[in-house]
């Protein structure tokens, strides 16, 4: 490596992206190429910065294979950073990690995972991505003394980011301290202010709270203790689960029994009349025999699901839910209220996002996403940005509450 490269190299490391051009920006060798495309990605060039990329692996060829690799992890992370989140999935980026670490570079090696972990993380594949990190054959190296600082940051703002999405508060916090001081180690402006824009996440409202004394704002610490009270039957309108005692019964993927005990739950400790289950939960307003009988099995599937926190019981009106035990019963309601409340969550960080990334992470069809988003667009809550295939969503940041709970996760099978 020459000095000018050399040079170039360590003003990428210090997030010093316009030196770096300055001692590459007129040579063509692969070294210089790859070193341009990571500068101007750190200045937000990310389509050139692909670009370039691709032209230094390409030029490496298959006779550099660690090189070429090297390459593959940074077109990855910038890929990640445009949300770019199709294509071959983490298959190549996992491939160049094996190569990287059979060529004793463990630290690239770590990064290439990371980028793979973030990826899932961003789709709600959360238990993927911790498998991953798990499994990192340096694993023990994730100490932020054995790493250089600003990879032991992004490792520990991956876990904190991993904890908080899973509402395991102590864990995130003890992340962050470790993000906070490789961070402040690094002396990189943006990791500093992605540790601190994370930490902000704890003290920001997350939810509310809807009970029978009214309406309670929650931080994300507070809906974990709420979660885990063996005081409260929860049902949670984020995450579309119904918690008791550190009990979860998953209802994302039945959404008619879900609305059905949300209703429940919002009535309690009164009952719920059949017609207005019926007009709220199946949408009509005029019901027959057909929508009174539907109701009758959902009611008996929602008994037979619910039975170890709950019963379900007829009334000469409706129903009405019957906790088990002395608990109370309460509704933990999402900040944003309406059906595209995970959109505005992903769009919420600020990045620039595709349709077809979108309806990744939120596990609909494209159709879909793209009516909702024009619905956003509508209201004036997210505006595109180009044209055609380059079209991407963007939404002014939410202040005053985190959107945590509204992120999309991977439910596990009812």
């Amino acid at each position: 490596m020459d000095s000018m490269i050399a040079a170039a190299a360590r003003a990428l490391a210090a997030g010093d992206a316009l030196t770096a051009l300055q001692r590459v920006a007129l040579r063509d060798d692969p070294p210089a190429l790859a070193l341009r495309g990571i500068a101007m990605a750190q200045l937000g060039e990310h389509p050139r910065a692909r670009e370039l990329l691709r032209r230094a692996a390409r030029a490496f060829g298959a006779h550099e294979p660690m090189a070429r690799a090297r390459c593959v992890v940074a077109e990855a992370e910038v890929a990640l950073a445009q949300r770019d989140l199709g294509g071959d999935g983490a298959a190549p980026l996992l491939a160049a990690a094996h190569t990287l670490q059979a060529h004793g570079d463990t630290t690239n090696a770590l990064q290439a995972r990371l980028v793979a972990a973030r990826r899932l993380v961003l789709l709600g594949r959360l238990v993927e991505a911790s498998d991953l990190l798990a499994t990192h054959p340096a694993n023990g190296a994730l100490a932020p003394t054995r790493l250089p600082a600003p990879l032991a940051a992004v490792a520990a703002l991956t876990r904190a980011e991993l904890a908080l999405r899973a509402l395991h508060i102590d864990a995130a916090h003890t992340a962050l301290q470790h993000a906070e001081r490789a961070a402040q180690h690094a002396g990189v402006p943006a990791l500093q202010a992605e540790v601190a824009h994370a930490r902000a996440l704890l003290a920001q409202p997350a939810a509310r709270l809807l009970g029978p004394g009214g309406e309670q704002v929650l931080r994300l610490q507070d809906v974990a203790a709420l979660r885990a009270s063996s005081h409260t039957l929860v049902v949670d309108a984020c995450r579309h689960a119904v918690h008791a005692s550190g009990v979860a019964l998953p209802l994302a993927r039945r959404p008619v029994l879900f609305a059905l005990v949300r209703a429940l739950a919002q009535a309690w400790p009164g009952d719920v009349d059949r017609e207005a289950l019926i007009a709220s939960v199946f949408r009509t307003r005029h019901p027959d025999e057909t929508h009174r009988a539907r109701l009758r099995v959902e009611m008996g599937r929602l008994r037979k699901l619910i039975a170890p926190l709950a019963g379900v019981e007829a009334t000469a009106r409706g129903f009405v839910l019957r906790p088990l035990g002395e608990r109370t019963v309460a509704v933990l309601a999402p900040p944003v209220d309406g059906a595209q409340g995970a959109l505005l969550a992903l769009l919420a960080d600020g990045a620039a996002w595709s349709t077809s990334a979108l309806a990744l992470a939120v596990g609909d069809s494209q159709r879909t996403v793209q009516r909702a988003l024009a619905e956003l667009e509508a209201s004036g809550q997210v505006r595109a940005v180009g044209q055609a295939r380059a079209r991407r969503w963007v939404a002014a940041p939410l202040v005053g509450f985190t959107t945590i709970l509204l992120l999309p996760t991977t439910p596990p099978n009812p």
